[in-house]
């Protein structure tokens, strides 16, 4: 202790009268410490080596038995059978695949827990290390298989075409080639799933697909005929468990498409996966998968027809599954680099042309609506600036995806049916219109009274003496906030793929999973992005500048 106080020059006993040793006639080490220091340092290189070596070493099965959980995600949002709420307790979860995950965590002698994530971005929470599985009726791909560890099947989904019930211009797949009065037949999917690519693989010439987030809210879409949408290609389990909840849908024709719901793990989690694998092959053997999939309707003829094998890494390959006869394997090889962006750039820069239109009608409307919100406020009669006021804290006090909702499901309802395009744009205007009219309204309240009352004395109409006097003074002041605004309007038509407007952010979030080249195509839809806001920060300057010319002149 003393010799460490000595080292810092500070005194042994604390007396200021005691000389100390100053830093700089520290002496040097001796050999024998450096030797000692040497070989700690080397010691402990070698342990911090052999953790890191064991913790690369250590596979996901080994945590899962440490905490005694098995974390499992899925998206409750997508609702039954998958996972959704019980309706006589709402803080229970229910569903086939609760069950499931159940039955899979009670043989790895452990207890399920379940994580809510966005269902899109599961994969990227196991990859995360937030989750350990992703069990969401994820269908089988050659895109997983080659990132992912994907289990054998626990359950051979397929599509089921939905109709309008009454529709008899579609009571069979083959009345899809028969254009309606509108062009192309209009089918509703799920935006990445497997309907989609069915759909885009066997009927690209007959259809036109309308990608939704949810599956209730396409099949909402069908039953009220919103934005002209003929039908809509679901998974068979949600066909069966939504049945009565949609009176208005028909089945058409017979199931197609079929295909494997598979659980998703790190790659490097073979020991997991293997156990997994054992499980769900365990449960078809003494009838708990049966049970639990009759418990939901889901258990027929298709999930009898078949017989399991993995392959040499302990996951899942199509060609083993004799669901229907053989199955062909189709080959997957990965996009990267600028294979990837010349092939899907195109796409996103197109979707990158839809934010542009989506901003540029939006933003003009909002600031009309806005500019009148705050003149009525602050200028026009009392009642009718109660109004105003209203309208700016119903607006700006609920979020966009509602207003969104509102417009494009529910005025169908009352018989007002709007384009989606259109609803976009509309639901956009509104929603930003509530903060420009408090951004009117503070430049107009900053604008001295004195202003407004010379123009009254010099015989000017209340209207001319706001057109030519207040207003054109308030812009003045409200341009870099309003321009803000613009900015962030760009980022926010990302809402709009709730309903159906395919936009840079759905269109990257499609291309992304599909080919896994998550950093390429991310740097390209920022580097868009960037291409819209930047301008608009570069207008605002040259504005500026101008203006404070103008006033020093």
């Amino acid at each position: 202790m003393e010799r460490a106080m000595e080292r810092h020059g500070e005194p042994i006993d604390g007396s200021a009268g005691r000389a100390a040793v100053a830093p700089s006639r520290r002496a040097s080490p001796s050999p024998r410490f450096a030797m000692r220091s040497l070989l700690v340092a080397c010691v402990a290189s070698a342990l911090i080596g052999f953790g890191l070596s064991t913790t690369a070493l250590a596979d996901g099965l080994d945590d899962v038995r440490a905490r005694g959980v098995l974390r499992w995600g899925a998206d409750e949002e997508g609702g039954g059978p998958y996972v959704y709420a019980d309706p006589n307790d709402r803080s229970r979860r229910i569903g086939f695949e609760v069950e499931l995950a159940d039955l899979i965590a009670s043989r790895l002698g452990v207890r399920a827990e379940f994580r809510q994530g966005q269902w899109d971005k599961l994969p990227d929470l196991v990859q995360r290390g937030d989750i350990d599985i992703v069990l969401n009726g994820y269908e089988w791909t050659p895109a997983w298989a080659e990132r992912f560890g994907t289990s054998i099947p626990y359950y051979v989904y397929e599509l089921q075409l939905l109709a309008r019930s009454g529709d008899g211009t579609l009571s069979d797949w083959s009345d899809l080639k028969a254009p309606s009065e509108r062009g192309k037949r209009r089918i509703a999917v799920l935006g990445g799933s497997a309907a989609q690519a069915y759909l885009e693989q066997n009927h690209a010439d007959s259809v036109e697909l309308v990608l939704f987030d949810g599956v209730t809210d396409a099949m909402r879409a069908v039953e009220l005929n919103a934005d002209g949408i003929d039908a809509t290609l679901q998974d068979l389990p949600i066909a069966v468990f939504f049945a009565d909840g949609f009176p208005g849908l028909a089945r058409v024709g017979d199931p197609v498409g079929r295909g494997f719901y598979t659980i998703l793990v790190k790659k490097s989690d073979r020991r997991l996966l293997a156990a997994i694998n054992d499980a769900i092959l365990a449960a078809l053997r003494d009838g708990s998968l049966r049970a639990v999939l009759s418990n939901y309707g889901l258990w027929n003829e298709t999930q009898r027809m078949r017989g399991l094998e993995m392959d040499a890494d302990g996951g899942f390959q199509p060609g083993t599954v004799r669901a229907d006869g053989a199955a062909e394997v189709r080959e997957y090889e990965p996009l990267r680099g600028w294979r990837v962006l010349s092939d899907r750039g195109p796409l996103l820069i197109r979707a990158a042309g839809i934010t542009v239109l989506l901003s540029c009608l939006a933003m003009p409307l909002a600031v009309l609506i806005g500019l009148t919100m705050a003149l009525t406020r602050l200028f026009g009669p009392k009642w009718p600036g109660r109004v105003a006021a209203l309208y700016v804290e119903v607006v700006r006090g609920t979020p966009l995806v509602l207003q969104l909702y509102v417009i494009f499901f529910l005025l169908p309802e009352m018989g007002i049916s709007i384009n989606a395009l259109w609803a976009a744009v509309i639901g956009l205007a509104v929603n930003y219109s509530a903060y420009e009219a408090e951004i009117y309204r503070a430049g107009m309240l900053a604008i001295p009274k004195g202003q407004m009352e010379a123009a009254l004395a010099l015989g000017m109409p209340r209207w001319l003496a706001l057109r030519r006097v207040i207003v054109p003074q308030a812009t003045r002041i409200v341009i870099p906030p309003v321009t803000n605004d613009f900015i962030a309007l760009f980022k926010d038509t990302a809402v709009c793929s709730v309903i159906t407007v395919v936009e840079l952010s759905k269109e990257y979030y499609i291309h992304a999973r599909s080919t896994g080249s998550v950093l390429e195509l991310g740097v390209l839809t920022a580097l868009l992005y960037l291409a819209m806001s930047y301008p608009l920060a570069m207008l605002t300057g040259w504005l500026e500048r101008r203006l404070r010319r103008e006033r020093t002149l």
